[in-house]
């Protein structure tokens, strides 16, 4: 049950900072211009969908396969240090660092802990 909640804290990290990032596109540093506000709910629409396979899979009783997806959609969070390879940390605002990293940490601890339910079929050969 704590990886669901842990699973939950990541999801409402990811929703916080996809919104200020969608509430404040005009202000993030050299965003794309194609980049829209409706564009960025729409990644986290995506983003979130993995999150709704891994509870999916788990309640089917595919725990394997959902702490995979879980893997897969805490490493999502490392997307927002995208932003950094847009403009330096210092051209960030203090929330919109905040906001990137709380969804980045979130996300990390997520796909560490969902790692440890999986559980290999045989064992590892060298």
């Amino acid at each position: 049950m704590r990886i669901w909640a842990l699973a939950a804290l990541y999801c409402v990290a990811s929703l916080v900072h996809f919104a200020h990032n969608a509430e404040y596109i005009a202000v993030y540093p050299n965003m794309p211009a194609w980049l829209t506000r409706e564009n960025v709910y729409v990644a986290w629409l995506a983003v979130t969908g993995v999150g709704f396979i891994a509870a999916a899979l788990s309640f089917a009783g595919w725990r394997t396969a959902a702490a995979l997806c879980l893997v897969a959609y805490g490493g999502l969070g490392f997307g927002g240090l995208g932003h950094y390879a847009l403009a330096l940390c210092s051209e960030h605002t203090f929330a919109m660092n905040f906001t990137i990293w709380f969804e980045v940490v979130a996300g990390a601890i997520l796909a560490v802990s969902a790692a440890w339910f999986i559980k290999p079929s045989r064992p590892f050969v060298a």
